[in-house]
């Protein structure tokens, strides 16, 4: 049984507080994919704002940027399971993503 906090006392949790619990968890369990997914679209979306200067119609873009770009925008067609999804997510010690599809060129 999980236990449970109430007015300071740690107890077990009723059958029914337990089973709630189970089925929160297993729901979250359920969209984590979902929400890992979405996580990756935030980042995503960041470096191509922080590169949108080089697109401009006054500047000329660079094959390695239009590339990188590219990919960017693909990572939702090319990364497709939970496990890539944890690899896109990974970050070092310094909490920098260390995938190599998030370096600029």
């Amino acid at each position: 049984m999980t236990k449970v906090m109430v007015n300071g006392v740690a107890r077990d949790m009723t059958v029914k507080e337990q089973a709630e619990y189970d089925a929160r968890q297993t729901e979250y369990q359920n969209n984590l994919p979902s929400l890992k997914l979405k996580q990756i679209k935030e980042i995503r979306l960041q470096k191509l704002m922080e590169s949108d200067y080089l697109a401009l119609s006054d500047v000329v873009l660079s094959d390695s940027w239009k590339d990188k770009r590219q990919s960017w925008r693909d990572i939702p067609q090319n990364f497709t399971t939970e496990e890539q999804y944890d690899l896109l997510l990974a970050r070092d010690s310094d909490g920098k993503l260390t995938h190599t599809i998030w370096e600029k060129p």
